[in-house]
């Protein structure tokens, strides 16, 4: 009995500490997310300089999630920062006279070359006032040394190394591995280019997948070195010759002499450098403020604008699912009603939707563009391009009035797919069997451990069939065009910006202001305000919200990084709609 009572109190002691360290746990992270959402003033110094720190994941609307912000700094993760507030920062920063320059520091740079071009341009422009633009980095991916072309000066730490090869996407099948496991995928697409399936049917790309890849890739690669040669005064001959050679592992002096940088330094001499331009006692700390910081600062002589006339900025961002509660990606549900509210409401004269989508359902697509349309037939609607918005990304974009896109935004992708695998070779090989009762012929379709029957394939093709019809249907619509035509420049081929100009997927090249411009003229506006939807929640809200469920999503991204979005795609395809309107792969184009 005495061994009982030890046992027993051991136990009530141990529960007690883990709730007591569970508490405190939870005190701690609430502290932690309250001061991460303070709102303190920033006060801006004269001779400042603006620091763009873009070494971390850039998605197209910054939400101040303080729960993020937390969670990031836990696992030692960059926090997420917005396109939105980067380039409103640097437009701020062009008319503020506290601001002498920007310094910039973004060389292990993750984004998308279309979002690199925003953030490109926004400082060319800013380039115009005679401020100065500097960039350093200890190392220089391809990406990152396109954006910090555009800096007046480029420096490189002497042991740095900067990556400058041309770029390459790469494939990887399945099929052999499929085989060996006695799996069977059985496909059902519309379209010669809409290559997804192919990873496991085939163990090489098809001639079709190829051709596409090198038409879009090259257009890319173009575009760049236009970028570089026109910021650096280097040939494109000269650039090509210098990516040949494989600038990354050769000597110093040769990155220098070829002119890709201004010099190899150190960060303190980069920083003496800033001292002297904006005026600083080299014993003084420079008076910096970072685009986190500055976003929100207000500038003296800055009248805020009250126009009652808006132009609503609506995000769509990430895979497209169906369902009517907010969650990761574009879901159908609160995206019709956020392009639904905007269309109701009289003192929003034009929308502009942002689409930086790969696709996904086809289902939530026709919802979501249905909401478009009607959108369309009350005021003018833009649509304006991102890294990539294709195939469903495409789908909730054609209805536009219009479309603008960067050149090296990766676009069309216009064809559907249906997969179902077929397991029964492995299930026999593992000595797993099955066995079912059906009131009808077709009462388990689609089974995963059976083969369709002739009659069974025959029927999803022919949905998969209309379902593509309906697609190039809207698209022919919205294009003022025919299903024909579509279908030409369809067929589930990529297209970048620049290519889709010639081929009518694409009004204009541009970007996200260059949309605001192009509505606004659209609605006669000369006097308007911008304001982004759907509203951001505040600190608490956002909270309770993420300790309520959308922590897992939180957590799983800081810890598996880069790879969570092959996770987030598995889960969606394992249960999201039968019919995929996506792109060809997860495309990594480096």
């Amino acid at each position: 009995m005495s061994k009982f009572w030890k046992y027993f109190l051991a136990v009530v002691i141990g529960g007690l500490v883990s709730a007591f360290i569970i508490t405190m746990g939870v005190f701690l992270l609430m502290g932690g997310i309250v001061a991460a959402s303070g709102n303190s003033e920033v006060v801006v110094k004269n001779s400042s300089i603006l620091v763009m720190d873009l070494n971390s994941p850039i998605a197209e609307r910054a939400d101040n999630d303080p729960f993020s912000n937390v969670i990031a700094e836990m696992m030692g993760q960059p926090k997420m920062v917005g396109l939105n507030k980067i380039l409103a920062s640097i437009k701020k920063a062009k008319e503020d006279d506290r601001i002498k320059g920007i310094y910039m520091e973004s060389g292990l740079l993750t984004a998308g070359f279309a979002t690199i071009d925003e953030i490109r341009n926004a400082l060319l422009d800013f380039k115009k006032s005679g401020k100065f633009v500097y960039s350093f980095a200890s190392i220089y991916t391809q990406k990152a040394y396109y954006l910090a072309s555009a800096a007046d000066k480029v420096y490189l730490n002497p042991s740095g190394m900067l990556e400058f090869k041309g770029i390459a996407s790469s494939h990887t099948f399945f099929k052999g591995a499929l085989e060996k496991l006695g799996v069977e995928v059985q496909v059902f697409k519309y379209g010669q280019f809409k290559s997804a399936v192919e990873p496991f049917i085939q163990d090489k790309m098809s001639d079709a997948n190829r051709l596409q890849t090198e038409t879009y890739v090259g257009s890319i690669w173009n575009h760049t070195l236009k970028g570089i040669s026109a910021s650096r005064g280097l040939g494109i001959d000269a650039l090509n010759k210098i990516a040949d050679d494989f600038a990354m592992l050769r000597d110093d002096d040769y990155l220098k002499n070829c002119g890709l940088i201004d010099g190899l330094v150190y960060k303190d001499e980069v920083l003496d450098m800033l001292k002297e331009l904006a005026g600083t006692a080299t014993d003084k700390d420079l008076n910096a403020v970072t685009i986190g910081q500055y976003a929100d600062a207000a500038v003296p002589n800055m009248k805020k604008n009250v126009a009652k006339d808006k132009i609503a900025i609506i995000y769509a961002e990430g895979e497209i699912t169906d369902g009517e509660e907010e969650g990761e990606g574009i879901v159908s549900g609160p995206l019709s009603r956020t392009i639904r509210k905007a269309r109701r409401d009289e003192s929003v004269k034009a929308i502009v939707l942002r689409v930086n989508s790969p696709g996904g359902s086809g289902l939530a697509s026709e919802v979501i563009w249905r909401e478009m349309q009607l959108a369309k037939e009350a005021k003018p609607v833009v649509v304006s391009m991102g890294d990539v918005a294709a195939s469903g990304g495409y789908y909730i974009s054609c209805a536009a009035d219009t479309i603008i896109a960067q050149p090296n935004t990766l676009t069309g992708s216009i064809g559907v797919f249906g997969m179902v695998p077929n397991t029964s070779g492995l299930m026999k090989k593992i000595g797993v069997t099955t066995d079912r009762v059906v009131t009808n012929k077709m009462s388990d379709l689609p089974s995963i451990n059976r083969a369709f029957t002739e009659e069974e394939k025959a029927l999803w093709q022919s949905y998969v069939n209309h379902f593509y019809e309906v697609f190039i249907g809207r698209c022919a619509d919205g294009r003022k065009t025919t299903s024909e035509l579509i279908n030409e420049v369809g067929e589930g081929r990529v297209w970048s910006g620049e290519n889709a100009i010639a081929i009518n997927l694409v009004d204009k090249l541009g970007g996200i202001d260059d949309a605001i411009a192009t509505a606004a003229r659209m609605a006669n506006l000369e006097n308007y305000r911008v304001v982004e939807m759907p509203e951001m929640v505040s600190p608490f809200e956002r909270m309770m919200k993420e300790l309520s469920g959308g922590a897992i999503a939180k957590i799983e991204r800081a810890m598996l990084g880069e790879e969570y979005r092959v996770l987030k795609t598995i889960n969606t395809l394992k249960s999201g709609s039968p019919i995929q309107a996506r792109m060809p792969y997860e495309l990594s184009v480096y």
